[in-house]
């Protein structure tokens, strides 16, 4: 594409000089690391780093124009001088991968818990119609079979319309995302054309950056008051899926002019699961889909994996797949890697790994693992470093009420010591009470397994699929499972 068409995509810009040589535009970025011959270099003002500062080193890499919004002292190349280079960035990455997202179908997941879940079942659901699919997320990004490294549940909005763009490539229709309040407050999103926008709940987390619930609630909502003002012809509205049974879906319900598809299973909603059964190898339950009773047999266990079956299935339901289609993947569906994950042994001690990093989410983990657990359960938890404070006690206080044997660790503690943040775990537990307590999170494994009696279970709660711990700057290979793996095999040798 040529710089002079590209840039007209910018409606309200300055550009020094007035008329420059036209050229070829091989890449758009923010990255002095990408820039190559031909690139557009769009100077972003960061949290740590002002791109502004980095124009000289973006030019000497061959950078042929560059996007500000403060004034540069007079350079080699163009400058095109905007209000934001933020903005700037989402459109002109929108038209530079010829805004894919138009031609996909893009279900956007939000929420404090069950994004990862939802977003696999989902992406399963038409994965099992023989259609080719994309996920972005936690985890990862998935174009068709081929999966790719991410460093943010939502990466930023270059990385995403190329990723999108390389799925339409790649033939892709049906995209499932998450997408983080940190990403709607930050832009990542803006220009992503979304179909459906599903919600699954709202509890503390990421206050350290959002301040206040009522600010993380507006970053959520977002997503839905941006999901389009437009009613078509076509059959193929925008909707909104909404978490009834959360306050904050309610609230949501004003914050859209889509249509709205409500699923819960305390309220009336239009989508509704009955007579749920819970036990160790999976959940029985009645689907209800306005009014028409489905009955559902599936391998997730617990309540809150009820909530994210029913998110996923309104997804689907509001493209316009036929519910016994989405049942039979349901049906199908193993699971998520790190959630709930259960790693047995042949001394019959347990071991569970769990992403929860939220009180509500380690609250939701210890509840469904209590009710079917036979013997005692052991919750081995740590809260990260740098990340919202005032959780620390919170999920201290339901480890202690919630579980009989409660072991403090180490998370990812990243600059923060260790040690200070359990002691401030420590503020959630009552006086009389002792919590045995490891800096080092193996030998918290390792306590636990070593002291679990058959029947018991170790739930090994914060981390779930990451393979790292972050101590420092540094990102150690740290696995839960392997780390459960082998604490049961020295139990097995030790028995």
């Amino acid at each position: 594409m040529q710089a002079s068409k590209l840039i007209k995509s910018l409606r309200f810009k300055k550009i020094v000089p007035k008329n420059f040589e036209d050229f070829s535009v091989s890449l758009v970025t923010q990255d002095t690391r990408e820039v190559t011959l031909g690139s557009i270099f769009i100077a972003i003002k960061g949290a740590k780093v002002d791109g502004h500062k980095l124009v000289h080193e973006a030019i000497e890499k061959g950078a042929a124009m560059i996007i500000a919004q403060e004034e540069l002292p007079e350079i080699a190349v163009p400058v095109v001088y905007v209000q934001n280079t933020n903005k700037a960035m989402a459109i002109l990455s929108s038209f530079f991968y010829e805004t894919s997202s138009q031609a996909l179908r893009v279900i956007g997941v939000t929420g404090t818990n069950g994004k990862t879940t939802v977003t696999h079942i989902i992406e399963a659901i038409f994965r099992n119609l023989g259609e080719k699919t994309g996920l972005i997320g936690t985890m990862y990004r998935k174009i068709d079979t081929e999966v790719l490294k991410t460093k943010n549940t939502t990466p930023d909005i270059i990385t995403l319309q190329r990723t999108l763009n390389k799925m339409v490539e790649k033939g892709v229709s049906t995209v499932a995302m998450e997408v983080s309040s940190i990403a709607l407050i930050q832009g990542r999103v803006w220009g992503v054309d979304f179909d459906v926008a599903v919600f699954t709940n709202l509890t503390q987390d990421h206050l350290d950056y959002h301040k206040t619930m009522a600010n993380y609630a507006h970053a959520k909502s977002l997503l839905f008051s941006q999901l389009g003002n437009r009613y078509t012809h076509s059959g193929d509205p925008k909707v909104a899926v909404l978490n009834i049974d959360d306050p904050i879906g309610e609230q949501f319900e004003a914050d859209t002019a889509a249509e709205i598809l409500t699923y819960g299973i305390k309220k009336d909603a239009m989508i509704k699961a009955t007579n749920i059964e819970i036990h160790s190898e999976g959940t029985s339950f009645d689907l209800v889909v306005f009014g028409e009773i489905f009955h559902l047999d599936v391998k997730m266990v617990g309540l809150f994996n009820v909530y994210n079956i029913l998110a996923a299935f309104s997804a689907a339901y509001a493209c316009g797949v036929d519910p016994a289609d989405i049942i039979a993947a349901l049906e199908q569906f193993p699971g998520v890697r790190g959630r709930l994950q259960l790693v047995t042994s042949a001394s019959k001690v347990s071991a569970i790994v769990d992403y929860s990093h939220t009180p509500d989410g380690l609250l939701n983990a210890l509840e469904t693992i209590n009710d079917f657990a036979q013997g005692k359960v052991f919750c081995v938890v740590g809260c990260g470093g740098d990340r919202d404070k005032l959780k620390r006690p919170k999920m201290a206080k339901i480890a202690v009420e919630h579980s009989d044997y409660p072991i403090f660790t180490s998370d990812n503690p990243r600059s923060e010591n260790p040690q200070t943040i359990i002691d401030e775990m420590l503020v959630g537990v009552p006086e009389m009470v002792e919590i045995p307590t490891f800096v080092d999170r193996r030998e918290a494994i390792n306590f636990a397994v070593a002291m679990a009696k058959p029947t018991d279970i170790v739930l090994i709660a914060g981390k779930g699929h990451e393979d790292y711990q972050i101590i420092g700057d540094t990102k150690h290979h740290f696995d839960d499972v392997e780390e459960a793996k082998k604490a049961l095999d020295l139990k097995e040798q030790g028995d």
